[in-house]
């Protein structure tokens, strides 16, 4: 256990990173970085098989609240008095895992469960977790993309519905502000930005914000266009968050170093505002998609935000599709 330690990139993070290594550098190769993304590692059954070796690391924030990284997306916990409220499910292939950390919070059962979006990294332990004995609470989007087949073109992967003790029983789709034993939460609403259906939750008393994907601590982030993103949407939504938090919030981010800051959130913003606006000019000089990869307009920020699952080439295509 662990108590507001900053993690760095894990070793799970750099192994994580080799499904990028095919896609550095090939703007003038055979594939582009979106094809290699996809093609060259099978990326969802990678990711269910590195979650099913994975740890899971916990770490104590403040006023009952724990952060559990190792399991797809970043996972809150709420541990009150007579149940526990979870913000995430992550990969069912961690389940005995992670019901083990939950154990080491205490015994209360999970009676709550938050989903920040639909993707499976976010959404895989819905089932076992209901079965367990927990409500499921989305936005209305969430339960509409997990009641259907959803193609995700980037990763070249078409997910089936999920079975029906993965659906959330009660949704929204404006701020709610709701107490689950016996903690305040503010679910916020982002407009369409990683997905369509996109939420964050800002525990009230303990001043801290998990953004689901709206934000990656310290890498490139996915947008995933297929579902209702945009590079737009993700820009508003971190502005959002922005301006919900002060210095004092601790930021719990979809992926990335699990334990963040405004300070970090803002980095994050105004990186991808840079990149934007770069992409943008490049792109109305009628520049082609590979050109703009080789011209390297994320050139300035690689070295910091480049060594994760998104690569340069990836995140300036992802960028493109959205100007």
């Amino acid at each position: 256990m662990s108590t507001l330690q900053v993690p760095k990139l894990t070793r799970r993070g750099f192994c994580m990173c080799c499904v990028g290594i095919a896609s550095a550098g090939v703007a003038g190769g055979w594939l582009s970085p979106r094809e290699a993304y996809a093609e060259a590692h099978q990326l969802v059954g990678m990711i269910r098989g590195a979650a099913a070796k994975a740890d899971i690391t916990t770490y104590k924030l403040r006023g009952n609240v724990a952060v559990l990284e190792g399991s797809g997306g970043n996972i809150a916990v709420f541990a009150g008095k007579h149940g526990k409220v979870m913000i995430d499910a992550g990969i069912t292939a961690t389940q005995p895992k992670i019901e083990q950390a939950l154990a080491d919070l205490g015994r209360q059962p999970v009676t709550h469960l938050v989903n920040t979006h639909w993707h499976f990294d976010h959404a895989d332990g819905n089932e076992w977790i209901h079965a367990a004995g927990a409500k499921i609470i989305a936005h209305e989007n969430t339960k509409k993309r997990l009641m259907q087949t959803q193609r995700v073109e980037d990763w070249d992967y078409s997910f089936p519905p999920s079975p029906a003790g993965a659906i959330p029983s009660e949704t929204f789709a404006t701020d709610q502000h709701v107490d689950f034993e016996g903690c305040k939460l503010h679910l916020i609403c982002y407009e369409p930005a990683h997905t369509d259906s996109d939420i964050g939750v800002h525990f009230v008393e303990q001043n801290i914000l998990h953004t689901g994907d709206t934000y990656w601590n310290g890498i490139y982030p996915f947008i995933d266009y297929s579902t209702g993103g945009s590079i737009d949407g993700k820009i508003a939504a971190c502005a959002k968050s922005l301006s919900m938090v002060d210095d004092k919030t601790i930021v719990i981010p979809g992926h990335g170093a699990p334990v963040s800051n405004k300070a970090e959130l803002k980095a994050f913003h105004d990186m991808m505002v840079s990149v934007r606006d770069n992409v943008a000019a490049l792109k109305a000089k009628g520049m082609s998609v590979g050109e703009v990869v080789a011209a390297g307009p994320t050139a300035a920020f690689d070295k910091f935000w480049g060594k994760f699952v998104i690569t340069p080439g990836l995140f300036t295509e992802l960028v493109y599709e959205g100007v």
